[in-house]
């Protein structure tokens, strides 16, 4: 049985699969708006595959103490051409992906206005994809930031991180192989964004998240 029926986690930017699974392992899940911005997460970094193998996606923000901010504060920065590049990356990724077609016009008109705030952005994305992955949970977001969380809430608060990519830090999810794009050139890359895993496997991406979880 589950240790907890809810969890806490911070908000990512195109989470990747192994965030998508702990939406399926708890039914309850709050997402931590009260935190202060940690450099070196996925918060504003997200994974793909292209036809150089893995490409990272990272939104640039403005200059400041970010690690000092709520992350309500945090402000993306357009100096650079960001949006375009990216979605230029996501479209030359999976142009060719078998559902990438059904799922392109839920998603592309969110990176004509992003907006000046990274975690509404996030928030933004999270909805549509929540929206096209119909997962059974019930996604809150948290009052006030807690240290320590109450006895039966487990907290996944950075604890899925980018210096853990490719390793098995998670005793409660393990990468499930499925068909990729460019796997004939890179061979099977594990625990990209959930974009990859949509755009690749269309109506079976809940099979394969499910594929993925450890259960206790």
């Amino acid at each position: 049985m589950l240790l907890s029926k809810k969890a806490v986690i911070e908000l990512h930017y195109l989470p990747n699969i192994q965030f998508f699974s702990k939406l399926l392992l708890y039914p309850n899940i709050y997402l931590e708006q009260h935190e202060n911005y940690r450099k070196g997460s996925y918060r504003n970094r997200a994974y793909i595959v292209g036809s150089n193998g893995r490409h990272r996606l990272s939104i640039p923000l403005q200059k400041g103490k970010n690690e000092q901010q709520n992350v309500c504060e945090v402000n993306i920065a357009y100096e650079e051409p960001w949006v375009n590049q990216h979605w230029q990356a996501i479209q030359s990724a999976y142009g060719n992906a078998p559902f990438f077609e059904f799922y392109v016009d839920a998603i592309q008109p969110l990176f004509e206005n992003p907006g000046p705030k990274l975690l509404a952005f996030n928030q933004n994305l999270f909805n549509v994809l929540l929206r096209l992955i119909p997962i059974e949970v019930t996604i809150r977001y948290t009052e006030a930031y807690q240290h320590e969380l109450p006895s039966k809430t487990t907290d996944l608060r950075d604890k899925i991180l980018p210096k853990h990519l490719g390793k098995a830090n998670d005793p409660y999810f393990k990468p499930v192989r499925y068909p990729q794009v460019f796997q004939e050139k890179h061979g099977f890359l594990a625990n990209l964004s959930i974009l990859d895993l949509l755009f690749c496997t269309g109506p079976q991406t809940i099979e394969y998240l499910e594929k993925s979880i450890i259960h206790p």
